[in-house]
């Protein structure tokens, strides 16, 4: 049974809620309990450990719904909280998602979406549950199990694992946030951590929406991989999302004040996609190397804040779908010809 705590200080919500969802409440699917502000919903999550979700309202007394949501995410990092609000402009759901939100619903509620919403976080709260007790199992598995055959079972597995390797098609993308390590010098190391996952949170929902695979993150910096029908093309319109999302967000997030800007370099072609890592550590990252993966990382590091770029060969194949503008040759490093290269406009 899925505990669902509401906090909104109007009073009817409980009564529509309690009506929409009588058949779950009585099928002890759903647990319900109400607060009417945010200082009431910490109250009772102090009390309640067992709570999975938050329908938090913005606007209310004492302890407004972002104040809440905030506290929230620090605190109780396994409760997901869906934003139910009449405020439903840009800022305010940039604002919820940036805080940590999992989700965003408009008042007056659709209640037909609001279920479905319930539905999909208390999936996701599952997984995470379901992750944590595989990592408390495995622990307590290694206190019954003598060492030597688990490290033996891990090897195993380990390096039949590394044997998987082919060669594909792919378009890999570098997403750089321009002079994001000027911050770390003056801000905290938990705000600066937080912001930064608050930028790279932005980047992985537009790579995701196109299609995309986060392959690693580097610093402050994405890497991202595109296979299948189109791939070029999904890269480029990732690229673009990102930039015009990164560009919206605002300079002050997390009492820092910092305006965002990337940097991205998008190669196309042949790589080595496997598993790269030591047998004897037993740690390993699936991954693309080679020369397309390289080249990818060059162009970033030679866009300027707000610049896409492309080579030649991959202008030649989205010139009459993207609009892209010449930029010169350039030097790169480990080759010997200059590359020419172009900016993605939009």
């Amino acid at each position: 049974m899925a505990k669902i705590l509401v906090a909104d200080d109007e009073s009817d919500l409980e009564v529509l809620i309690k009506q929409r969802f009588r058949r779950q409440i009585r099928e002890n699917k759903y647990q319900f309990v109400f607060a009417l502000n945010g200082r009431q919903a910490l109250d009772m999550l102090d009390q309640l450990k067992d709570v999975d979700i938050v329908l938090s309202d913005i606007n209310m007394p004492e302890i407004d719904g972002l104040t809440l949501l905030s506290t929230l995410s620090e605190n109780n990092p396994l409760v997901k909280t869906v934003i139910v609000s009449a405020y439903g402009d840009m800022d305010n759901i940039r604002s919820a998602m940036n805080r940590g939100a999992f989700d965003f619903v408009c008042k007056p509620v659709n209640f037909d979406d609001l279920e479905v919403t319930i539905e999909k976080t208390i999936q996701h709260v599952n997984q995470l549950k379901d992750t944590l007790q595989a990592i408390k199992e495995n622990n307590i598995l290694r206190m019954y199990v003598d060492e030597s055959v688990l490290n033996f079972m891990n090897k195993q597995e380990f390096e039949a694992s590394l044997t998987s390797n082919e060669t594909i098609e792919a378009s890999v993308v570098f997403i750089d946030i321009c002079s994001f390590t000027s911050i770390t010098e003056t801000a905290s190391a938990n705000k600066v951590i937080r912001l930064l996952n608050n930028y790279f949170d932005v980047m992985v929902k537009e790579i995701i929406a196109q299609g995309g695979l986060v392959d690693k993150f580097i610093g402050d910096a994405v890497m991202a991989v595109f296979r299948g029908d189109y791939h070029l093309d999904r890269a480029i319109e990732a690229s673009l999302a990102v930039k015009a999302q990164i560009e919206k967000l605002p300079a002050e997030q997390n009492g820092i004040d910092f305006r965002p800007n990337v940097a991205i370099g998008i190669h196309s072609g042949e790589m080595i996609c496997g598993n790269i890592g030591s047998a004897t550590l037993r740690r390993l990252d699936f991954t693309v190397i080679g020369d397309v993966v390289n080249t990818a990382q060059r162009l970033q590091s030679a866009a300027a804040p707000g610049q896409i770029l492309i080579d030649e060969t991959a202008f030649e194949k989205v010139k009459e779908f993207f609009n892209c503008k010449k930029v010169g040759p350039l030097s790169v490093k480990n080759k010997q010809c200059t590359l020419i290269a172009y900016e993605v406009v939009h």
